[in-house]
């Protein structure tokens, strides 16, 4: 793959600021990998992993208006940038393009145990 490597928790953290749209901050981040992947982390790994997206130029951060919700205090919220669409595109595609390179029979465990079987 051309670009910035992307670790497994990256993408997944990257993939989740991009659902999360104007929405992704921290904690929100953190609850959508655990709902859509059944993956529990902690806060601390999620700001470390979004810093080094950002140091990457895959995310971009602002922080928002001051909500009652959180007592008069602001959220860092994360935004997709052009390179981590990019970076996001090109996984996908090399994913993709890997997975249909794996011959049907390979995947076919019924047929798999009887050939090795023989």
């Amino acid at each position: 793959m051309k670009g910035t490597y992307l670790g497994e928790l990256e993408e997944l953290v990257l993939l989740t600021v991009g659902i999360l749209y104007n929405k992704a901050y921290g904690v929100a981040v953190m609850d959508e990998i655990e709902r859509q992947a059944g993956r529990s982390l902690n806060i601390s790994a999620v700001h470390a992993v979004l810093t080094r997206l950002e140091e990457k130029g895959l995310v971009t951060s602002q922080m928002s208006d001051p909500t009652q919700e959180r007592g008069g205090r602001r959220k860092r919220i994360f935004l997709l940038t052009a390179a981590g669409k990019r970076a996001l595109e090109e996984a996908n595609a090399l994913r993709t393009q890997m997975f249909n390179q794996i011959p049907r029979v390979a995947l076919d465990f019924s047929l798999a145990a009887c050939s090795l079987s023989s």
